[in-house]
């Protein structure tokens, strides 16, 4: 697959989108990080590509001769990304997949829905528009209710409702610790026996022991919900 996380929408979720769920389910795919000012899976320690918004036609090719992609664009260069698109004949179907995240604030929900307008407009085909619910507390159906409402109403793009992934520290915690739920998960080291033998004293060393041990605590149950939420996006 090649799929392009995207939206006009800034802190959506678009890095974590890329880096913890679709990045280790398409582990030979390339992760292209079209972005000039935010995070991006680089800073989480994947091998990323940087481009910026206005180099559609370098990124056209790479994905011409590339067989799996995940293409990271940045709020701060979604214009210049859709309009390099457009300058190219059929380009926008180089792409299988446009996710969106989407948190529940208004503003961000009102912001997905210009973006789905946008990539109709471009002719991208309905179903290959697909978003993503992030930092989902309970309801789904509730928190979301204008996307889903515009669903109803217009259609255009596909809002499975268990596409999901929840509200967790967990995030936090790997943005602060420059790390993946991979590498956790990769992780044998019993940072539970060493926090018992740590010295109390030292803070800022109990403090690291501590997050590494709710990231290990915390990293195979959300794994396993990513993976659910893997299967709802693309079925």
């Amino acid at each position: 697959m090649k799929i392009a996380t995207c939206n006009y929408s800034g802190s959506v979720g678009k890095t974590v989108a890329t880096s913890h769920l679709l990045a280790p389910r398409m582990p030979a795919a390339e992760i292209i990080a079209v972005e000039s000012t935010n995070e991006s899976a680089a800073d989480l320690g994947l091998d990323v590509e940087q481009m910026r918004g206005e180099h559609g036609g370098r990124l056209l090719r790479r994905l011409v001769v590339a067989e799996s992609a995940i293409v990271d664009v940045g709020a701060s260069n979604i214009e210049d990304f859709l309009a390099e698109l457009v300058k190219y004949d059929q380009a926008h179907l180089e792409i299988d997949y446009y996710v969106l995240p989407v948190v529940a604030s208004g503003k961000a929900q009102r912001e997905t829905i210009k973006t789905i307008q946008t990539l109709a407009e471009i002719g991208v085909p309905a179903d290959r528009v697909r978003v993503l619910f992030n930092r989902v507390d309970a309801d789904v159906q509730e928190e979301f209710a204008a996307i889903f409402g515009y669903a109803r109403q217009a259609g255009g793009f596909v809002a499975n409702p268990e596409a999901v992934i929840y509200e967790n520290e967990v995030f936090d915690l790997l943005a602060n610790q420059r790390t993946t739920i991979q590498e956790i998960l990769a992780d044998q080291t019993d940072y539970r026996q060493l926090l018992r033998e740590a010295d109390r004293s030292d803070a800022k060393a109990v403090a690291h022991l501590s997050d590494r041990y709710a990231l290990q605590s915390l990293a195979r149950p959300v794994d396993r919900q990513l993976d659910r939420a893997f299967a709802a996006l693309f079925a």
